[in-house]
């Protein structure tokens, strides 16, 4: 019970950090409508707005879809860090209630675990 307990809420505290982190660079891009994506890019061809299309030699990676790209990824990653986190918020709940404690530990939560 007691590594359900720790393993669940160690992994409840990472997915919720993934979270929060996942959150604030899709604002963060969002915000700089891509541009801090290709701050690696030292091209003076590079144009402010990261979803034009253009590909320099300069850049190790194409620049023309990294906005989109970036964001089709992080969104749904977000989305299932967040579901992570619950699941293990709830698996740690159940290791509570298995061992006693918590205010629903000595209730009718136990006996249908």
């Amino acid at each position: 019970h007691w590594a359900l307990l720790s393993v669940s809420l160690l992994n409840c505290l990472v997915s919720a950090a993934c979270t929060v982190g996942l959150a604030l660079a899709i604002a963060l891009t969002i915000h700089s409508r891509g541009l801090r994506l290709v701050t690696g890019c030292n091209s003076p061809a590079l144009p402010p707005d990261a979803r034009a299309n253009i590909v320099t030699n300069e850049c190790p990676f194409n620049t023309t879809r990294i906005y989109d790209t970036a964001l089709a990824l992080w969104i749904p990653a977000m989305v299932l860090a967040a579901a992570e986190a619950v699941l293990s918020g709830r698996c740690c709940l159940v290791a509570l209630i298995y061992r006693g404690i918590g205010p629903c530990a000595r209730g009718y939560s136990r006996e249908q675990v």
